[in-house]
């Protein structure tokens, strides 16, 4: 697959297995969103599904260091070591690969390799991947307890990389529904949290 020029690298892989991903951002607070469709290296697709800030030395814990001082900035500002000193890391779901020109959703057959760089997914990308629906079995199956939270905050984020996002959404939920026939009750709380009103 050849990159694509509108795709944005923050990261790269420092832990992976076939079904999640752990990246380090290349500068301090550079994650993407909760649910951002991110490609790893050349092939690989998955969603963000969780973002933390630490110290890069997990033996030194961070101490406050704004006492009289006005605004966070002025924290930084103050302590510009702070950015060498802490690390911004995402946590990553796979939902699918590239492979022959076709995407396929569902996991790889091998985990990508450390060091391997990580891509927001530009628009075109996250349209072609986002046409079918089945990714987002991989998901609501994943033992997230925070899963339909990063589900339907995938939805959010694709959306408007559609012309009708209102008609990719309501796509969607079909789909997330026949993976929930008999779970009625977290369909809804998903669909509560997207944007499916005609106004929105």
């Amino acid at each position: 697959m050849t990159a694509d020029p509108g795709a944005t690298k923050f990261g790269e892989v420092v832990e992976a297995s076939v079904d999640s991903v752990t990246g380090q951002c290349h500068t301090l607070y550079g994650a993407p969103p909760l649910g951002t469709l991110v490609r790893v290296g050349a092939s690989l697709f998955a969603v963000v599904d969780g973002v933390s800030t630490a110290a890069l030395d997990p033996g030194r814990r961070v101490i406050a260091r704004g006492a009289g001082l006005e605004s966070e900035s002025d924290v930084y500002a103050e302590n510009p070591q702070l950015e060498r000193l802490l690390r911004t890391d995402v946590t990553l779901t796979m939902v699918g690969h590239e492979e022959g020109g076709r995407y396929f959703q569902h996991l790889p057959p091998l985990p990508p390799r450390i060091h391997t760089f990580l891509y927001a997914c530009s628009g075109a990308e996250v349209r072609g991947f986002m046409e079918r629906s089945d990714w987002t079995a991989l998901v609501l199956a994943s033992a997230l307890p925070t899963a339909d939270d990063v589900l339907a905050a995938a939805l959010r984020e694709a959306a408007p990389n559609f012309d009708d996002p209102r008609a990719f959404l309501m796509q969607t939920c079909r789909a997330i529904a026949s993976q929930l026939p008999t779970d009625a009750a977290r369909l809804a709380a998903i669909m509560r949290r997207l944007p499916l009103s005609e106004d929105s």
